[in-house]
């Protein structure tokens, strides 16, 4: 799910770019990388996902995810996009594959937050609250993800399992999700910090109770 590296400093279209417009591309490509690494490891930890969307291998489930307009859609993801699709795939009666809806919704948001863009350029304008607003939403996903737990059986999952397995402490610890979904929030405050100085506005900073936050508004 590697977005392409971009041209040397002497390709043309540098020179239609701010040293901030650099900086945005840096850290786009970064979200977009550590999209790319929470699919697989979800994936990983949850092979029956995949194989709920009908893919012959964890590689093609992740082929489908890298590109939004391959993973939206009635068929793919029941006509839901952004945060509906993420928290729907959290719930219990979710039919679908789980992981491409967390992942999927995700993207949607944060793509949002970029608005829609993968590179930037001196007429591009980044919104330092939607940037913030994205960091505090990750944060949410994240705690949503760790404890949303099962009241119904699927298969050989027991009632009380979570909806999906990611960060876990026995037998083995594992909190490369919990690092992942760090490196995503730090990244997004930074350039939400920096974008509000190029444009000398200031950021509201919500601080909310994660157990029961909602998701913030970013268009």
């Amino acid at each position: 799910m590697a977005m392409p590296l971009f041209g040397c400093v002497s390709s043309p279209k540098q020179f239609a770019k701010t040293d901030v417009d650099r900086v945005a591309d840096l850290h786009r490509r970064e979200v977009h990388a550590s999209m790319g690494r929470l699919a697989e490891k979800l994936y990983r930890r949850n092979p029956r996902e995949w194989k709920k969307g009908g893919h012959a291998s964890l590689d093609a489930a992740l082929f489908q995810l890298s590109d939004p307009a391959r993973h939206a859609g009635p068929t793919a993801a029941g006509g839901l996009r952004g945060t509906v699709l993420l928290l729907a795939g959290l719930r219990d009666d979710y039919p679908r594959d789980r992981v491409a809806a967390f992942v999927g919704g995700l993207s949607d948001m944060l793509n949002d937050a970029f608005n829609g863009k993968t590179e930037f350029f001196i007429l591009d304008d980044l919104d330092a609250q939607k940037l913030h607003n994205a960091a505090r939403n990750v944060e949410i996903a994240a705690w949503k993800l760790a404890n949303a737990r099962r009241s119904l059986p699927e298969g050989d999952i027991p009632v009380g399992a979570p909806i999906l397995f990611s960060n876990e402490m026995a037998p083995v610890q594992n909190l490369s999700f919990e690092r992942e979904f760090g490196r995503l929030v730090g990244n997004l405050d930074l350039l939400s910090r920096i974008v509000a100085d190029k444009t000398n506005r200031s950021v509201v900073k919500i601080v909310q109770n994660l157990a029961t936050a909602a998701f913030l508004p970013i268009k």
